[in-house]
């Protein structure tokens, strides 16, 4: 349990990253110029969603629970910030 809900917030984030990806892909803004900084993105979220897996198949479940909270951890709290944002009603003028 201590890994999966970690895992799946780390699959929602890639999930969004490969959803903006394919639309900046549509609407050209992701070009040759900054395709360089899309791959390490998303090569970086795919090890930590693949490589956690595998460390996990592999019984290092210490390994793959550190891996998983890397970017579990930084996607929740920036989450929390956002739904703040939402909810609280302030005037940022």
């Amino acid at each position: 349990m201590t890994f999966w809900i970690p895992w799946a917030i780390d699959l929602v984030v890639a999930g969004i990253a490969v959803y903006f990806f394919l639309v900046g892909l549509g609407d050209g803004t992701v070009s040759s110029f900054n395709i360089g900084l899309w791959s390490l993105i998303l090569g970086g979220l795919a090890a930590v969603v693949g490589g956690s897996l595998a460390l996990r198949a592999a019984s290092h479940e210490k390994l793959a629970k550190a891996l998983v909270m890397v970017l579990a951890i930084p996607s929740v709290l920036v989450g929390l910030f956002f739904a703040a944002l939402v909810i609280v009603p302030v005037r940022w003028n």
